[in-house]
């Protein structure tokens, strides 16, 4: 065993990433497709780990506490970019997209369930294989498996993240893909808006001091709204993802900041070290994939993973891009879709900004993805899940 420590595990997810990019920047298909470059990077260490365990040579373990901070950060910054003169202008096209989501958590465990029965498996295992692990990701799998497994379902936890693990390695793969081909069919291209819509009006040059000030905006956030998500837990007795509670601190202090000192936020900034905190997050979480576990899983669970994805694939292309308009945005934004449907909403980002690096900008995409897979989709998904559990425990 080869116990690797957070400042080494932080440093081969940088060098995944770096390997990522370059491997995007010079292999075509990776290119063609928008493949995001840390779920190049993470696979490849992944499959390296993987290697070196079954040959007999080293099990590595990775110390990856360091990556609910990265994790956090990410979404904050996505916090303090969502002014509220922006987000009225997500509309129709929000409440579309945000139905959408509901409607895949209600699907995905009705697939779950009604394909674990017909291969003779717990329903409740079903449950674990459908909106659990597919919309909720790694986190509601431990959550909820947890609450399987005190009920009797033996290997809800194990299963719900083997699927989960399935499911975020097929979002990143196949959200580059399926908006490369509504490019190409439909010949979409990014629509110019008016700059002072989604454009920050105030810019100004990075530097040390406008970088600390985003920095503190940042952490400040995060202190503040790790706290609230405590006490609302403590309160309610929900556990809240850890990131919901720092980008909810995030939204009020920027929509605040632009009452009180206008253009002290500086979102270039704020964007940069989103940026890099979300490639870290990604290559850390796919670098930490035990794909020797996910080979142990039955066929049946797998199988139901892979009808899963064929659902929402199907879904985003023929009904959820028609339902926001068959533009470019919507093909941004079924990249997106296809991220958080199938593990989490940082793969959703990473899917989009692939997408965006070489199609060109989509500022609605932008604003709606991350709010509805931040905030909304646990209006739907959570009430989807308890329900489903209690119906068939």
């Amino acid at each position: 065993m080869l116990e690797v420590n957070q400042i080494t595990t932080l440093f081969i997810a940088v060098a995944m990433f770096l390997l990522g990019t370059f491997l995007v920047r010079k292999v075509g298909f990776l290119s063609r497709f928008c493949i995001p470059a840390p779920v190049v990077g993470g696979l490849i260490f992944a499959i390296i780990a993987t290697t070196l365990k079954a040959t007999g040579v080293v099990e590595i373990a990775l110390d990856t506490s360091l990556q609910s901070i990265f994790m956090i950060t990410f979404f904050t910054t996505i916090g303090l970019g969502a002014s509220f003169r922006l987000v009225r202008l997500g509309g129709k096209l929000l409440i579309i997209y945000w139905i959408a989501c509901g409607f895949l958590a209600l699907m995905q465990n009705v697939i779950g369930v009604s394909f674990a029965k017909l291969f003779g498996l717990e329903p409740l295992l079903g449950v674990m294989a459908g909106a659990v692990s597919m919309e909720g990701g790694h986190g509601a799998a431990a959550a909820y498996g947890e609450t399987l497994q005190g009920l009797g379902v033996d290997s809800a936890i194990s299963i719900g993240l083997a699927a989960a693990t399935l499911g975020l390695v097929a979002g990143g793969l196949i959200g580059g893909p399926v908006v490369q081909y509504l490019v190409k069919k439909f010949d979409l291209k990014p629509v110019e808006v008016p700059e002072e819509k989604y454009v920050e009006q105030y810019e100004h040059p990075v530097t040390e001091k406008s970088f600390m000030n985003q920095v503190f905006l940042i952490t400040f956030s995060m202190a503040v709204g790790t706290y609230l998500g405590e006490l609302f837990s403590n309160a309610t007795g929900f556990v809240l993802p850890g990131y919901v509670g720092a980008m909810f601190t995030a939204v009020i202090l920027r929509n605040v900041m632009d009452r009180v000192k206008p253009g002290f936020i500086n979102m270039k900034e704020i964007n940069l070290i989103g940026d890099i905190s979300l490639g870290i997050f990604l290559s850390m979480a796919l670098m930490s994939i035990k794909l020797w576990e996910v080979a142990g899983v039955a066929l049946p669970i797998v199988g139901i993973v892979f009808i899963q994805v064929v659902f929402i694939t199907v879904f985003a292309i023929f009904v959820l891009f028609r339902a926001l308009g068959k533009d470019y945005d919507a093909a941004v934004m079924v990249a997106g879709f296809l991220g958080h449907g199938l593990g989490a909403t940082p793969n959703a980002m990473a899917n989009m900004s692939a997408v965006v690096k070489k199609f060109g900008p989509s500022q609605k995409a932008f604003l709606i993805v991350p709010i509805v897979g931040a905030f909304l989709i646990d209006v739907f998904g959570m009430p989807i899940i308890i329900a489903t559990i209690n119906l068939f425990k």
